[in-house]
């Protein structure tokens, strides 16, 4: 059921019509002057404006001008017994949704009319429904910001949410990408169901191979019971695979027959399981430059790369940084029962200028560490509540950067400062040393060669 005005001067008509529209069940209302009209918009709110153009009072496009103003436009329709060009093309360019002229017919002409304005207004509606909708997801997940390129994967989120193709998302680490897949999930038909993650340079290949398919009792050496594998835990849900640029050829094989079959076969069983499951893939390397290399599977990466989604870095999105950060410094602030509202000037322009280089992920450990440390006084996070790397001061006010005149051993700095970063990473990931590798946008084949070579 939807709100009708429509605005005629001959009465006669405007009974016709309402009789028309009143039986396919709609609520009809009839004025016989522009000015009336006018005066109807002022206080109510329609789904659907019929209107004559030439009246003697007020023309219908004076009617459809003051219609456009409105905070809930309606779907316009100008009718008329003469029509010219010139009319037809200023309506259409003031946003009449059509221009239909008087004929025996025109009952039924408009009721066709009506009925597509009305679908393409539910349509509109439902439109900007999943929109908010997704923008609670996004901000559920710390996705926030009002950049083109964050605008984009907001759109493209709507867009492919609905569907069960296979998504991959690019980007650095530290970008947010399981977050993405994670509004991807929660804004699909599938939210009631497992998100299920795994980080596949995690694990090596056989442990990856028994967390992913399962096992029998007996099916190796310490499988003392049965065990569902993540894949099949995920059925009916979506399975986040990051990093799948870590995986073996052996494995991508092997997921790329569960993709094309929907199905898997635990270790040490004998029988296929039907599975249900939506791939979203992630990874912070070149994939296709890895085909190239023969690292990685044509037929496998055009399987999980159905619909691209890439997540760019921080730096080149530096217009939500902001946002970015007062997002966390409400969110510790709360968290810590700290009654900080905002950034000073010099703290805010420290973050903006900062280059990020661990994105997001960086972002949201500064400004922890910022909440942490601030005294609350005035309720602002200053300079020097901000990490040192941030400020490019030391807490002594010094430059982080300094050249004695006597020099320096470079080679001896540089190694000693990837030491530190190591050790850092680890502190900061618990010992967790995948974790660990994630913060410093390294493999965790890389981390391993670094932590080797420096002994810790």
């Amino acid at each position: 059921m939807a709100r009708l005005l429509i605005v005629d001067d001959e009465k006669s008509l405007c009974q016709l019509l309402e009789i028309a529209f009143r039986q396919d069940g709609h609520v009809v209302e009839t004025v016989a002057s522009g000015t009336t009209g006018l005066a109807k918009l002022a206080s109510q709110v329609y789904d659907v404006i019929i209107s004559d153009i030439r009246m003697p009072d007020i023309s219908g496009i004076d009617l459809l001008e003051e219609a456009r103003t409105s905070r809930n436009p309606a779907a316009f329709i100008l009718i008329t017994a003469v029509p010219t060009v010139s009319t037809a093309v200023q309506a259409l360019n003031l946003g009449a949704y059509r221009y239909v002229i008087k004929t025996d017919k025109l009952v039924e002409e408009l009721r066709l009319v009506v009925a597509r304005a009305l679908e393409e207004l539910a349509l509109r509606e439902e439109n900007v429904r999943l929109r908010r909708e997704l923008l609670r997801v996004f901000a559920q997940n710390n996705i926030v910001g009002h950049s083109r390129k964050i605008e984009a994967i907001l759109e493209m989120v709507r867009t492919v949410a609905p569907t069960t193709s296979t998504v991959l998302i690019t980007g650095d680490s530290g970008t947010g990408k399981e977050l993405v897949a994670r509004a991807i999930h929660e804004a699909s038909p599938r939210r009631e169901k497992a998100f299920v993650s795994i980080n596949c340079g995690a694990f090596p290949e056989t442990l990856l191979e028994s967390e992913l398919f399962g096992y029998f009792k007996g099916a190796f050496t310490g499988a003392d019971t049965n065990k569902k594998g993540i894949i099949e835990a995920a059925s009916g849900g979506t399975l986040f695979l990051d990093e799948i640029g870590e995986t073996s050829l052996s494995m991508q094989v092997k997921l790329l027959r569960v993709l094309q079959e929907r199905k898997v076969r635990p270790l040490g069983g004998t029988v296929d399981v039907p599975v249900d499951v939506r791939l979203i893939a992630s990874t912070n390397r070149d994939l296709q430059a890895m085909v190239s290399a023969g690292q990685f599977r044509e037929d496998f990466y055009y399987r999980v790369s159905v619909i691209p989604i890439h997540v760019a870095p921080l730096r080149e999105r530096r217009e939500d940084i902001e946002p970015l950060a007062r997002h966390f410094l409400r969110k510790f602030s709360l968290q810590m029962g700290k009654p900080l509202r905002d950034f000073d000037a010099e703290a805010l322009s420290a973050l903006t200028h900062h280059s990020w280089p661990g994105n997001v992920r960086e972002l949201e450990n500064a400004i922890e560490r910022a909440v942490a440390v601030s005294g609350d006084r005035d309720g602002l996070i200053r300079l020097e509540n901000l990490p040192e790397a941030v400020t490019g001061v030391s807490a002594l006010g010094e430059r982080a950067v300094h050249i004695p005149r006597e020099g320096v051993d470079f080679e001896n700095l540089v190694a000693q400062t990837e030491k530190q970063y190591l050790v850092e990473a680890l502190r900061e990931a618990g010992g967790v040393r995948t974790r660990a590798a994630e913060l410093l946008r390294m493999s965790y084949r890389s981390f391993r060669h670094y932590a080797k070579k420096y002994g810790i």
